[in-house]
């Protein structure tokens, strides 16, 4: 009640005081004020002393993430790694080229790496185990794993491949599409074949940019896919049936490849001699439109050949491998020599045929290089059988030699036939490798002078690898002035593998490319323009996209949602292309960007 009453005494005092003023009378508006009251210069000069109270932050715990709001992909790191053959390899070599023009940082430290990028081979067990055991140490490492080549392709329901990006062998020109949404956390697989008209085509387009491994090597592979079946073979399920690039497309790619800087050209598939049956040429004719393209200096290798297809072209065949432009080098594989068990292989052919194609070239093309492939332990290979191989070997005594030990390939033929026990075929293996051992195929060549290209680097480092016009292998000193240039030497020593040669004093050094090359990591097939330019062409692009888009539209209104929504996918497609660059580089351009960009867009 005493509370009651003190507000009610307040209330009256208030109201007298109210009252009392409305009753004296105000004859202006300036009798409001009087003297006692501040200037409007008093009232200016006080605000400006306010100190504004500072807001506090509440402080983060410590050890707690800030959470961002999304994932930009395009800038973060790649690690690719490759295994098998040179086809693989130059598969490798695309899509690492694709990220790198797309903005991703491509890295050789796996550590590094935000994703790692696996391109398989599925020819042996052994290279199929390392790279399971990849995907495993990604896992474990908790990178982003996308997945390539044939093993994939292959069998991609393969237990430890769920849940991850696949990409087909003839899907590597869509790699940028599948990182991006493995970035983001997505699986996505890409299995499908290249088809124009409704017919297989070899594979993505040669143009795509590419990083090489080595900058003055191109690989390129001719034709996809072979016309065997053999028996033992998986990669068969994961590459199909031929497929082969038009000669137009390979000598285009040729030409880039030389004016790039490239002095050696590397042919590569499942099976050259192959090239062109389903397209309506054939393997020499290809060689002879790709021998006018290559500059003085410069050198070109052919890949694998099985001896069927190569038997309708000897004649041709011998004249192009004494070429001085291309390397008197053959890879024929025999995988044994006994007929027995290359009809169990379902190879096409009998040891005879292969005897032919090693005889005539050896007369026709005097010093030729014969490289070849031998199986051992296939399935009912008996020991007579062996014996025989053993004897093509002592007979021919090739300097190039790859002993392969059977291994039963999931999903093919071979691998339900009765198998050789294990031991016999590591014995086999044994005694195959001593035999090649036992000769040595350089010796008679210590003391001829020799002109060579200088390609890479040795394993060592303590010198530079040449090759000989017969592909042999010549180590000379490592001097950066010879790099990439075709010099003479005389041969000093000689190895089981190599040759040593010493520099001819005074004598003439050939320069087989018409450009420099390009730097290791630098990216193949794109304009070599700066960044800045890269920037403002870009912006005219998607500028006037939007142009065309808002006039397309129809109505003032439409026109102003169209604009909305094509400026932000602009955006969107340049900063995939170029704002990776400048985040790294930790170049501030936001406001510079967006107001090019959208005076670019007024009309």
């Amino acid at each position: 009640m005493r509370i009651i009453k003190v507000l009610h005494c307040s209330v009256l005092y208030v109201s007298q005081i109210m009252a009392s003023a409305c009753d004296s009378p105000v004859d202006d508006i300036e009798d409001m004020v009087t003297s006692h009251d501040p200037t409007p210069h008093e009232r200016q000069f006080a605000r400006r002393n306010i100190v504004p109270r500072p807001r506090k932050h509440k402080l983060q715990p410590a050890g707690e993430e800030l959470q961002t709001d999304s994932v930009i992909p395009g800038t973060q790191k790649i690690w690719v790694r490759t295994w098998g053959c040179s086809h693989n390899s130059s598969d490798g070599e695309y899509m690492a080229g694709q990220l790198a023009a797309s903005g991703y940082k491509i890295t050789e430290n796996p550590a590094d790496a935000d994703l790692w990028l696996l391109n398989s081979c599925t020819v042996k067990n052994p290279a199929e185990d390392h790279f399971r055991n990849s995907i495993k140490k990604a896992q474990e490492q908790n990178k982003k794993v996308v997945v390539a080549g044939c093993v994939p392709q292959a069998q991609p329901r393969t237990d430890y491949l769920k849940e991850l990006s696949i990409i087909g062998v003839q899907q590597i020109d869509r790699v940028v599409e599948v990182v991006d949404e493995a970035i983001k956390g997505h699986s996505v697989r890409l299995l499908g074949q290249k088809k124009e008209k409704g017919k297989r085509l070899g594979g993505a387009r040669l143009d795509l940019p590419k990083i090489r491994k080595n900058p003055l090597i191109e690989i390129i592979s001719i034709n996809t896919g072979c016309l065997n079946a053999c028996t033992y073979c998986k990669t068969k399920h994961a590459r199909g049936d031929l497929a082969s690039y038009s000669i137009e497309e390979l000598v285009e790619r040729a030409r880039q490849s030389f004016q790039e800087g490239v002095c050696e050209i590397w042919l590569t598939s499942e099976d050259t001699g192959a090239y062109g049956r389903d397209i309506g040429t054939d393997l020499p004719s290809l060689l002879w439109e790709l021998v006018k393209e290559i500059p003085e200096g410069a050198m070109l290798r052919l890949g694998m050949t099985n001896p069927p297809y190569i038997l309708e072209h000897l004649e041709e065949m011998g004249r192009i491998l004494q070429h001085p432009r291309v390397y008197s080098f053959l890879h024929v594989p025999v995988q044994s020599a006994s007929d027995s068990v290359l009809m169990d292989m379902k190879r096409e052919y009998c040891c005879a045929d292969f005897r032919r194609v090693v005889d005539f070239l050896k007369e026709r093309v005097p010093g030729i290089t014969i490289a070849t492939d031998i199986i051992c332990g296939f399935p009912g290979e008996t020991d007579e059988d062996f014996e025989q191989t053993m004897e093509l070997v002592r007979q021919y005594r090739f300097p190039s030699l790859f002993i392969n030990q059977f291994y039963p390939r999931p999903g093919t033929p071979a691998a339900k036939m009765e198998q050789v026990p294990a031991h016999v075929k590591k014995q086999r293996t044994k005694e195959l490798s001593a035999l090649f051992h036992t000769y040595k195929p350089y010796d008679h060549k210590i003391g001829e002078r020799q002109r060579v290209l200088v390609t890479e680097e040795s394993f060592d480092s303590q010198h530079y690898v040449a090759h000989n016009k017969f592909y042999e292998q010549v180590l000379v000193p490592k001097k950066p002035e010879f790099k990439g240039k075709m010099i003479e030497v005389d041969i000093y020593e000689a190895g089981k593998h190599y040759m040593k040669g010493q520099p001819v004093e005074d004598a003439r050094v050939f320069t087989p490319s018409i450009a420099q090359p390009l730097q290791k990591g630098q990216v193949s097939g794109l304009p070599q323009v700066s960044l800045l330019d890269r920037l403002n062409m870009n912006i005219s692009h998607y500028s006037g996209v939007v142009l065309q888009r808002r006039a397309e539209a129809g109505g003032a209104a439409r026109a102003s949602v169209w604009s909305k929504r094509w400026a932000c996918l602009c955006l969107k497609r340049w900063t995939r292309q170029i704002g990776g660059c400048f985040l790294r580089h930790r170049v501030q351009t936001s406001r510079s960007v967006c107001s090019l960009f959208y005076v670019r867009m007024r009309v």
